[in-house]
């Protein structure tokens, strides 16, 4: 009786072990899925001197205006322009300059966008003069970080694929941790002597994070900046550029790959979004072909940026979610003894 009772025991025990170490199995990949979250990650686009992408948003991405955009949204499809703060890349590092390749600058490199690198003179464009300029940009995300804007040299002809040697080699503004005024960037800048059609390029590269976000902004100085090519390119009417507005960007926040609900666009709204990603999904919570969380509130003061960086926001998820997982194994395996103890009664 004693032996056959001591290998009931012995039996009950192993399989307490089995359904333990099964159900901790179960739950590693949730594990390694919590405690691998990316940093949170930023959304904007330059709107003064207006981007490509923004200016495609405004005209509306399933029947835009000018010709430049109906082609732009042929190439990349409505959806690209419904996230128009989502040009960037995620792993940039500050090595955009090496990352991205000629020809593919206003996309940031992603195919997602291929439309904005589409070389042609008349993108709606902003009117810009030499001297003084206060720039903006948009931002649904604040997070620290600094602008490099560069331009154009002499001679660039926008009917060509964008190259980084069109490019001067130094940007004409660079600043960090610029002010946050309404829900946009405001800083200023002194912009270089030029006449007719060029390009204005932005670099936005979080400090607290890898990822960088890109503009191209199309700019017209001198006499022909009232819609003219200029020179060094052909006479195409080239239509004025404008921002999207508040209540454009809310009536598109449905169709938008980020949650722009809890992107609220006045400063001391909080924003949040789903785990991170850098994959190829398209669908709700996608962020240019990926999600990724947001899970910082915006500065209560509106006037400075937002530490959202990897610490904020991962490790509060990572901690969380161990404790869940920490929970699960605590019943399992109170299951599992209890289970153990009824085979040895």
């Amino acid at each position: 009786m004693t032996a056959r009772r001591t290998a009931t025991r012995t039996a009950s025990r192993t399989a307490g072990r089995k359904a333990t170490a099964i159900a901790l199995a179960g739950l590693a990949p949730l594990a390694l899925t919590v405690l691998t979250a990316s940093p949170a990650a930023a959304h904007g686009s330059m709107s003064d001197p207006v981007s490509r992408v923004s200016a495609c948003y405004a005209e509306g991405p399933e029947s835009p205006k000018s010709a430049a955009c109906k082609a732009a949204v042929q190439a990349s499809g409505a959806q690209a322009f419904y996230d128009w703060n989502a040009v960037r890349d995620g792993n940039a590092g500050g090595q955009s300059k090496t990352k991205i390749p000629d020809g593919k600058l206003c996309s940031g490199g992603d195919d997602k966008y291929k439309g904005l690198d589409l070389p042609r003179a008349d993108w709606p464009s902003s009117a810009m003069r030499a001297g003084s300029h206060t720039f903006h940009y948009k931002a649904t995300a604040p997070h620290k970080g600094s602008f490099e804007l560069y331009l154009t040299k002499d001679g660039y002809n926008p009917t060509k694929p964008l190259k980084w040697s069109d490019l001067e080699a130094k940007p004409f503004v660079k600043v960090t941790d610029p002010t946050l005024t309404n829900g946009e960037y405001v800083f200023d800048g002194k912009v270089p002597q030029r006449s007719g059609r060029h390009l204005i390029y932005s670099i936005w590269q979080r400090s607290d994070s890898p990822e960088a976000f890109y503009t191209c902004s199309d700019v017209v100085f001198g006499k022909d900046s009232g819609g003219r090519a200029g020179a060094g390119s052909a006479a195409t009417p080239a239509p004025a550029a404008s921002a999207p507005t508040d209540a454009q960007i809310a009536a598109g926040a449905d169709k938008s790959s980020m949650d722009m609900s809890r992107h609220g666009h006045d400063a001391g709204a909080p924003h949040t979004e789903a785990a991170p990603s850098d994959g190829a999904a398209q669908g709700r919570g996608a962020h240019s072909g990926g999600t990724h969380p947001d899970g910082a509130a915006r500065p209560a003061d509106g006037t400075r940026l937002a530490e959202t960086g990897g610490d904020g926001s991962t490790a509060p998820v990572a901690i969380g979610g161990a404790t869940v997982l920490a929970a699960g194994a605590a019943v399992l395996f109170g299951t599992a003894r209890r289970k153990a103890a009824r085979g040895r009664n």
